[in-house]
């Protein structure tokens, strides 16, 4: 069985981070991120990692549930307090996350067939299928009204489950890899965390203005480029619920935003920083 364990993790972290991180593997939980940003309003450190062979309550996006079944899955949660940013730059740790868990996977799943993909804002695509999913959530600082600090959740279907994917899922929900492989789950943790720290660092606490700037260019490039709805017709889903609208995706970006073209009616173009889309017809939608 490919067990996933904090010794490996360590193992295969950079020379640089693995002394910066503490990361604590646990059997069960309910969820990964609700512990964390618990542990962060108790005073917990940045670095400080959660990760989970299964959870019971897996948090998704919009108030969804992620499904989490043992021993398949890998289901990681960061917390981070970076020294100076506003609400509205929090999408950055989503963007970034996407990113290192597309080089992530790539790192592991040396043989795969497909390049990953991201879905704006926060979703994997592998194959055309959906095999991992990222939600950040922020407490913010009343006083300042900065972020006080942040939990960076990402779950990941490494396998898929014995009996397949439950029926609400199966059409979208992938696998990274085919078949088991010992200790694969934690050379990905660990791979993920590498690729994810190398630029939050430089971004969220850098005192070097220029390399900053330098390494977000970097990096929203390398979003825009594996971007799978850049240039395509999508239904933009409004967060909250409301009326879903057809629109054409004419850009990401430098704040990871997306701007498109409305064409259900008179055009008109909207910057959006939250919500979601689909590829699928309004009618395949659920």
């Amino acid at each position: 069985m490919d067990q996933i364990t904090a010794q490996n993790i360590q193992a295969n972290l950079s020379e640089y981070w693995a002394p910066r991180l503490r990361v604590e593997v646990l059997d069960e939980v309910v969820s990964t991120n609700t512990l964390l940003k618990t542990r962060g309003a108790e005073g917990a450190p940045a670095g400080t990692v959660v990760i989970a062979d299964t959870q019971t309550g897996g948090k998704g996006r919009l108030g969804r549930s992620f499904y989490s079944p043992n021993h398949t899955g890998l289901y990681i949660s960061v917390l981070l307090r970076p020294s100076d940013m506003n609400p509205a730059k929090a999408l950055h740790i989503t963007t970034m996350a996407a990113v290192a868990a597309c080089e992530a996977i790539e790192d592991v799943a040396e043989d795969s067939v497909s390049r990953p993909m991201i879905k704006w804002v926060n979703d994997i695509i592998l194959e055309d299928r959906k095999v991992a999913g990222i939600l950040t959530e922020s407490a913010i600082n009343a006083t300042s009204g900065k972020i006080d600090f942040a939990v960076l959740g990402i779950g990941l279907n490494v396998y898929a489950p014995e009996g397949g994917f439950p029926e609400e899922i199966k059409e979208i929900a992938g696998a990274i890899l085919p078949i088991e492989i010992e200790g694969a789950r934690s050379r990905l943790a660990a791979a993920f965390l590498n690729h994810f720290f190398e630029r939050y660092a430089c971004v969220s606490n850098s005192e070097n203005e220029a390399k900053q700037n330098q390494i977000l260019d970097e990096y929203v490039k390398a979003y825009k480029a594996r971007s799978i709805v850049l240039g395509k017709s999508v239904n933009v889903i409004p967060t909250g619920g409301g009326e879903r609208r057809t629109a054409q995706v004419l850009d990401i970006t430098d704040d990871c935003n997306m701007l498109v073209a409305y064409t259900d009616g008179e055009c008109e173009e909207a910057m959006l920083s939250s919500g979601e889309v689909s590829i699928r017809p309004i009618g395949e939608i659920k």
